[in-house]
């Protein structure tokens, strides 16, 4: 591929050539927030400037919707309506780094992965990308350590806010290298009466991983201790305080927009973040929106905050996370959610045949209220249904649920898509399936 690189010094330390996303100086910091949010932004490189413009180096591309959505935040920026340099107009390709007919699409040779199918793009959203998007060398960020460079092994944990929950399956899943004892189960009322030491021993790990947690995160104020998967009928979690400040309540942010949260009251999950966004993407101005299990709001929220013309129904039987939802409202200026605390039996009461969307992100239940959600859909409708699946089944069997309660109300589906979400547990998936009910 023909590489151009914006940088005007040659390094002189170790450097990386990746895409990169180019915007005028004064737009820089809305800009970066931005790619950040949308997790593209790569903190390995070190971003610089020209005499016009700011380079931000990307982890990849940015895909269609991504590109979509900063046009739309974006269009009064400067940077959108600037006359740029002669010898950066988007007719010379070369100078981009980017050849549609052999580049785009591919893999680049350099691993890249664009994501973005750009032979499909239409002429304005083709500029678009010409504009911003380019490749070049960027000098490499001073490492900071992580959390396996000061432990020696690696650890499952998630950030929400400034909160870090460590997963319980930290301990019980890496034994020998943690414990050098592959007898030793954290919280084990069993292990820890054949063996005094095992409480003890197991809290000094989880001290040390809390340590390093707050070390290589300056942002985390606070670590806790996941107890086991979340459980009951509003799906919390059972949490141990480890270190920092101890509380259960945070703001997290994604995808410009900011969640009031609360671990102990409601549930909330930071890695559902792409799956929300890929929702985002198929939902229309003006569509009316049903969250049968909205939660604090990560679906609803992001939603109405993107396509201000739409109607959100905001749905959650846990009146906690109904208040929570409320806040958020308030936190994010959105005005075009309708927030229940109703079970979600009783939405189609007032809501039968409204849905462009029906979202059921009730992945342990959802099955049990299709019924309720096919009464909701419109005539073409389409239900984004989750569920948990084992791996020799991840589909068929949740299709047949769906079109069975269809079938009871003389309708039709088609699936639209079929979607493996996250690895759940050992040989089991976090499936979605989107599916029009007809």
């Amino acid at each position: 591929m023909t590489l151009k690189s914006s940088n005007p010094s040659v390094p002189t330390v170790p450097s990386l050539i990746v895409p990169a996303f180019r915007i005028l100086r004064k737009d820089g910091e809305p800009c970066r927030r931005f790619l950040d949010e949308i997790g593209i932004l790569n903190h390995s490189g070190r971003p610089y400037a020209d005499d016009i413009f700011l380079y931000f180096p990307l982890l990849r591309y940015p895909n269609k919707s991504e590109l979509s959505l900063f046009c739309e935040r974006f269009s009064h920026l400067e940077s959108m309506i600037f006359e740029w340099p002669a010898e950066l107009k988007t007719t010379d390709q070369p100078d981009f780094g980017i050849d549609f007919e052999t580049d785009l699409g591919t893999d680049m040779d350099m691993n890249f992965g664009t994501d973005l199918e750009m032979r499909s793009l239409d002429p304005e959203m083709k500029e678009i990308f010409l504009r911003f998007i380019t490749v070049a060398e960027f000098l490499l960020q001073e490492k900071q350590l992580t959390v396996p460079d000061i432990l020696g092994y690696s650890v499952a944990y998630e950030m929400i806010g400034d909160i870090a929950v460590i997963d319980d399956k930290t301990v019980i899943e890496n034994p020998q290298s943690i414990l050098g004892n592959p007898q030793t189960v954290l919280g084990n009322p069993q292990t820890a009466a054949e063996n005094p030491q095992t409480i003890a021993e197991n809290s000094k790990t989880v001290s040390k991983i809390a340590s390093a947690i707050l070390s290589a995160h300056p942002s985390i104020k606070t670590v806790l201790l996941s107890g086991g998967p979340v459980s009951g009928e509003f799906r919390v979690r059972d949490l141990e305080f480890v270190a920092g400040n101890p509380k259960t309540s945070s703001v997290h942010k994604e995808y410009g927009c900011a969640y009031k949260i609360d671990l102990a009251r409601a549930y909330f999950t930071p890695r559902l973040s792409t799956e929300r966004f890929r929702i985002l993407s198929q939902i229309s101005d003006g569509d009316f929106v049903i969250d049968m299990f909205a939660g604090v709001g990560p679906y609803s929220i992001l939603i109405a905050k993107n396509k201000k013309s739409a109607t959100v129904v905001s749905n959650d039987k846990n009146e906690a996370a109904v208040e929570l939802l409320a806040e958020n409202m308030k936190l994010n200026k959105v005005t075009n959610i309708i927030p229940l605390n109703l079970d979600a039996l009783d939405l189609e009461k007032e809501y039968a045949g409204c849905g462009d969307h029906i979202l059921m992100n009730l992945p342990h239940n959802a099955c049990d209220f299709l019924d309720t959600a096919v009464a909701l859909a419109k005539p073409g409708g389409i239900l984004h249904y989750y569920a948990m699946t084992e791996e020799d089944d991840l589909f068929d069997g949740e299709i047949k649920k769906i079109r069975a309660a269809a079938k009871k109300q003389n309708r039709e589906i088609q699936v639209i898509e079929k979607k493996t979400v996250r690895s759940y547990a050992p040989h089991q998936y976090n499936i979605c399936l989107d599916v029009r009910i007809l």
